[in-house]
This record gives structure tokens, C-alpha cells and sequence, in this order.
């Protein structure tokens, strides 16, 4: 069993706020012996982190104090050759294992953001992947990491009100399709929706429906998970899908 876990954040006025928010939630997670936590993407006030080291001293410090595995979000990553939206990974041990890039910038960010041109495999906990946002539209990104291992998806976004009926339908479908759970993080304020969902499977005589829970409010949750429950389902989705053109 592996417990994995979300936070769903509320805007602060700066980032030093919204970090200690996260903070006590974070070591809230962590009593509670979670094993991975995934925030929203741009949840902070400032989203270009000059310095990842310093301003996420004190998760890194969570994080190897409870040997938890935290995904902080995905932000503005800016140098001398390019611009890219990343989602930073601290490993159990308290230090950077690696980082995702937005594969799909969305609208606006595509006049300054970079694409990124790999889907990678996180392994701490268990084996995951990370959908920085709209790159939950396509489905050869969550059908990518699901074939090189993900045993779980793991969503940092910020979709605002009006989007979160086709967010939620599409974060659903790709686990519906893949057969494995998604951990959709999103940011709760005036402008974007919150909605953050805990996606789950159940099957019964060969049909799988989805077991969906949303978050309320600035708050963290953490469930239990027996990642080893959907491989068979998977195994069997995979190797009907037939060539064609």
C-alpha cells in the first residue's frame, strides 16, 4: 500500500505566505505517514522561483524529516536560453530528484514558454508521472507515462471556474482509459475553481467506473492505494487496443 496525497491551495499576498500555508499542511500530510504530495501548478504570487533551493528550503526539510516524496507545483523556470513551466520533484531524502516539463503550453504561454519533449518516470514511493495542467488534454501524454511504468498521474493545474466540468471530465477519462489513478491539484480562489480530485477505480463484472473525490477549501488529503489492484485491468486494456490507420 502507498498513501498519496493533494493540496489544494488558496492565494496568499506574497510567496512567503502562501509557503508557510503549505507548510502546516505539508507536515499534516506527513504525520499522517503520506508518501507522495502533489500541489497546484502557479499557486504561488511570484510563479518565476529564482532560486528553487532557497525559496522550498523549508519542504525539502519536510520532506526528508517524514521521507515524503513532494511534487511543490509547477512554475515560470527562467534562463539565458529559454523559458519553460516545470514541475520540480524533492525526493524522500529531502533533495531534487529531477523536474517535468509542460509538454503544452496553453494559449498565452505559448508567445514565451518552450515546450518540453519528454514525459519522464519518477521512482521514490512508487513508480509516477507528472501532468503539468493542459497537458491533460492529450491523451498520448498520460498513455506515454502509463506505458514507460507510472503506476500513478500526478496533476499540478490551475483551471479557472468556468473550465473545471471539462477539467474534471478529462482528468477522469485518462484514468479511465489508462486504468490508473490521478491526483488533480488545483488552486481554490475568486478566479479559479478548486475542485481538486482524488480519481480512484472500481470494477465489477469487467466494467470500471470511476470513484471520484473533491476537495473543499484550502485543506490537504491523503488516501491509501494499492497500486498493484490495476494491473491486470491495464494489461488487458493495452493489449486490446489493435493497429489501424
Amino acid at each position: 500500500m502507498v498513501k498519496l496525497g493533494l493540496i489544494q491551495t488558496a492565494s496568499q499576498s506574497t510567496n512567503q505566505k502562501g509557503i508557510s500555508h503549505a507548510v502546516k499542511i505539508l507536515k499534516k500530510l506527513g504525520r499522517n505517514n503520506t508518501d507522495i504530495v502533489c500541489l497546484p501548478e502557479q499557486w504561488l504570487k511570484n510563479n518565476e522561483i529564482n532560486d528553487f533551493d532557497l525559496e522550498f528550503s523549508e519542504f525539502k526539510k519536510i520532506s526528508k524529516e517524514f521521507s515524503m516524496t513532494i511534487i511543490p507545483g509547477a512554475f515560470y523556470e527562467i534562463t539565458k536560453k529559454k523559458t519553460s513551466i516545470i514541475s520540480p520533484v524533492i525526493g524522500p531524502k529531502g533533495e531534487f530528484i529531477g523536474k517535468q516539463e509542460k509538454i503544452h503550453p496553453f494559449d498565452y504561454e505559448k508567445n514565451s514558454v518552450k515546450p518540453g519533449n519528454e514525459a519522464k518516470i519518477f521512482n521514490t514511493a512508487c513508480k509516477f508521472g507528472v501532468i503539468i495542467c493542459y497537458d491533460m488534454v492529450f491523451p498520448k501524454v498520460a498513455n506515454t507515462l502509463v506505458k514507460k511504468g507510472a503506476q500513478v498521474l500526478f496533476s499540478p493545474s490551475r483551471i479557472v471556474r468556468r473550465g473545471i466540468e471539462p477539467w474534471q471530465m478529462y482528468v477522469q477519462v485518462r484514468s479511465l482509459e489508462n486504468r490508473i489513478p490521478i491526483l488533480a491539484a488545483n488552486v481554490e480562489n475568486k478566479r479559479f475553481g478548486g475542485n481538486s480530485l482524488i480519481i480512484d477505480l472500481n470494477e465489477k463484472n469487467k466494467i470500471v467506473t470511476t470513484k471520484v473525490m473533491k476537495l473543499n477549501g484550502e485543506c490537504g488529503v491523503s488516501k491509501e492505494f494499492d497500486l498493484n489492484k490495476y494491473e491486470k485491468s491495464r494489461k488487458i486494456r493495452f493489449s486490446d487496443s489493435n493497429n489501424f490507420q
